[in-house]
């Protein structure tokens, strides 16, 4: 049994948010296949994205089984920590934090997989977050950037020594995609 905080999944398939894949619909479906933890698509951490429909629709959904989870992504520290309170105030239990997508777009503006070529400001980034809401605060990464630079047991011990409850590590770098 997997424990998050004070949550216990009932099974071991969890589903992990997919950007344009993951809304409510899906979300439900794969809890009816049995999927015992959905995520919501990844919303972004920068307050003037906040309002606009696209972000409001990934607001965790009080419809959505428990622990309603979201994900955030972005590269400023104070932007995610106020993100997480967001969510948590729009009522997510779980903040979940995206270290690990490849998507260009995402990469270029140093957020999602690219924050793994500077694990201070991961520290940072996390330290932020844990520190900002009082639910648990999970984190999906990548094994590196590269395979030169592979680095996610170092990230993991930063998380764990930070607080962070649970870890998914998508196994491949960043240049594997």
């Amino acid at each position: 049994m997997i424990t998050i905080g004070p949550y216990q999944l009932a099974g071991r398939a969890v589903l992990a948010p997919m950007a344009g894949v993951t809304d409510f619909p899906f979300r439900q479906i794969c809890r009816r296949l049995g999927a015992s933890m959905v995520t919501a698509e990844m919303s972004a951490s920068n307050p003037a994205l906040r309002d606009t429909r696209k972000s409001q629709l990934r607001l965790a959904n009080p419809d959505d089984a428990e622990p309603r989870t979201i994900q955030i992504v972005g590269t400023e520290p104070l932007h995610m920590a106020a993100a997480a309170r967001y969510q948590v105030e729009s009522g997510a239990q779980i903040v979940d934090i995206n270290m690990g997508c490849p998507a260009k777009k995402v990469c270029k503006k140093l957020a999602g997989s690219a924050l793994m070529k500077d694990t201070h400001l991961v520290r940072a980034i996390l330290t932020a977050v844990v520190a900002s809401v009082d639910v648990p605060v999970t984190l999906k990464i990548r094994t590196g950037w590269d395979l030169e630079s592979r680095n996610a047991v170092e990230i993991a011990k930063i998380a764990e020594d930070l607080g962070v409850q649970s870890l998914a590590v998508h196994g491949r770098t960043r240049a594997c995609r």
